[in-house]
C-alpha cells in the first residue's frame, strides 16, 4: 500500500501495479462472489468480474422479468450461474449484497439467516451498515463486512472497464471476522476493473457520497444548469443558444480540460473575458451555496437523507412516482432542446438524417 499527497495530505492508495490482478485472482481463487441484484451496479461488477477471470453467480428476482431476462442475455445460465437471491446468498463465500438500498432494507431478514461463518457480506455503498437503526441490516459477528465504492454509475464501470481505464473506487474494512477482510476487499476492487483504490471507512463513504449526489454531481448540477438556461430564456435567448451555453460547451468542450489537466488550467487557455468573469464570479456562487450545503450535510449525517429515501423508495407506487418526476425533467424545454441539440452532433447526424428519412417514407406510404 502506497501512501500519496492528495492536495498535500497523504492518503493510503492501492494502485494495479503493487495489486496486480494476479494476486486478486490467487486471493479470490477458492471464493464463489454472489452478486444480489441486476440493476444498476450488478451487471458491471459481475461482467467485469467474469471476464477478469473470477467464479461468479447471480442472485436475481425471477419476477422481476427485465432483470432477469438482462441477465439471461448477459450470459447468466439459469440454475448454473443464475438464481433466486436466496439461492445465489446460500452458494456464495463473497456476497455482494448490490440490490437498492431500500431493497436491502426488505430482503436483509431473508439473507442474513443464509450467511456461513467466515463469509464475506460485501457492500458497494455505506448506506445500510451506518444507517443500521433504520434499515435493521446488521450483520452477524462471524462473518466479513467490507466495501468497495466505485465512484460512477454502473455504466461508466463496464465502460471504462472495457476502455481499459477503470472507474477509481474507495475501499473499507468494517469487520474482520477472518483476518483476510483486507485482502479480499482489494482483490475484489481490482477485479471490479478499478483504476485505484483509497481508503476510507462505511461512515465517510455514504456522507461523502449523499452529499456528492444531492450536491454537485446531480441535484445542484441540475438546478444550477435550469436556473441559467431559464434566466436566459427569460431575457429572449432561443433555447438552442440558451442549452448550448449553459450545457453543451460544459460537457463538449470545457469539463473535458478539467478532467484533463485541472481548473487552473482551463482557466488559464479560456478567453481573457471568460477567465475574468470566471475569476470574480466563482466566489459569489460559493458564497451563495455554502450554507446550502452545510445544511445538506447535516441532513445527510443526521439520517433525514435516509428516512426521506427509505420512505419514498418503499412505496408501492414508487415506480409510477418516480416515472412522473422523471417525466417533468424529460418533457422540459431544456432537455427537449438539448434532445435537439445532441442529435446534430456531427456523430450523430448520419442517423438523425437516416430516422428522418425513414419516418417521412412511413408518412409517404400511409397517405397512398
Amino acid at each position: 500500500m502506497a501512501k500519496m499527497s492528495f492536495g498535500g495530505v497523504r492518503e493510503t492508495v492501492i494502485t494495479r501495479d503493487e495489486f496486480p490482478l494476479s494476486k486478486a485472482r490467487q486471493i479470490l481463487k477458492k471464493e464463489t462472489v454472489a452478486i444480489l441484484g441486476y440493476g444498476v451496479q450488478g451487471p458491471a461488477q459481475a461482467l467485469n468480474m467474469r471476464d477478469n477471470g473470477v467464479r461468479i453467480i447471480i442472485g436475481q428476482r425471477p419476477e422481476e422479468k427485465d432483470y432477469w431476462n438482462k441477465a439471461i442475455a448477459d450470459g447468466w445460465v439459469p440454475g448454473k450461474t443464475l438464481f433466486p437471491l436466496e439461492e445465489a446468498a446460500r452458494r456464495g463465500t463473497i456476497i455482494q449484497f448490490l440490490v437498492s438500498d431500500a431493497a436491502q432494507m426488505m430482503i436483509w431478514p431473508k439473507i442474513k439467516p443464509l450467511l456461513n461463518p467466515g463469509d464475506a457480506v460485501y457492500f458497494s455503498h455505506g448506506f445500510s451498515i451506518v444507517y443500521r437503526k433504520q434499515t435493521k441490516v446488521i450483520p452477524p459477528k462471524n462473518v466479513d463486512v467490507i466495501m468497495v465504492a466505485p465512484k460512477g454509475s454502473g455504466t461508466s464501470v463496464r465502460r471504462n472497464f472495457l476502455a481499459g481505464s477503470g472507474i477509481n473506487s474507495s475501499y473499507a474494512v468494517e469487520q474482520d471476522y477472518t483476518g483476510r477482510a483486507l485482502e479480499r476487499t482489494l482483490a475484489l476492487g481490482i477485479a471490479i476493473g478499478s483504476g485505484y483504490l483509497f481508503e476510507t471507512t462505511f461512515k465517510n463513504e455514504v456522507y461523502s457520497d449523499l452529499t456528492g449526489e444531492r450536491g454537485v454531481l446531480m441535484g445542484c448540477l441540475a438546478g444550477v444548469m435550469e436556473a441559467q438556461y431559464n434566466e436566459l430564456r427569460k431575457r429572449g435567448h432561443s433555447p438552442s443558444e440558451a442549452f448550448n451555453e449553459t450545457v453543451e460547451e460544459l460537457t463538449q468542450s470545457l469539463i473535458r480540460l478539467v478532467d484533463e489537466n485541472g481548473m487552473d488550467w482551463m482557466f488559464a487557455n479560456c478567453s481573457t473575458t471568460a477567465q475574468r468573469g470566471a475569476l470574480d464570479w466563482a466566489p459569489r456562487f460559493r458564497k451563495a451555496v455554502e450554507p446550502v450545503f452545510a445544511k445538506l450535510y447535516s441532513s445527510v449525517k443526521s439520517g433525514k437523507e435516509t428516512a426521506i429515501v427509505l420512505k419514498a423508495n418503499s412505496a408501492k407506487d414508487y415506480r409510477k412516482k418516480l416515472g412522473k418526476e422523471l417525466g417533468v425533467i424529460h418533457n422540459s424545454e431544456m432537455w427537449r432542446a438539448g434532445a435537439d441539440v445532441r442529435s446534430l452532433r456531427p456523430e450523430n447526424w448520419a442517423e438523425t438524417k437516416k430516422k428522418a428519412a425513414a419516418k417521412k417514407k412511413a408518412r409517404n406510404t400511409k397517405k397512398k
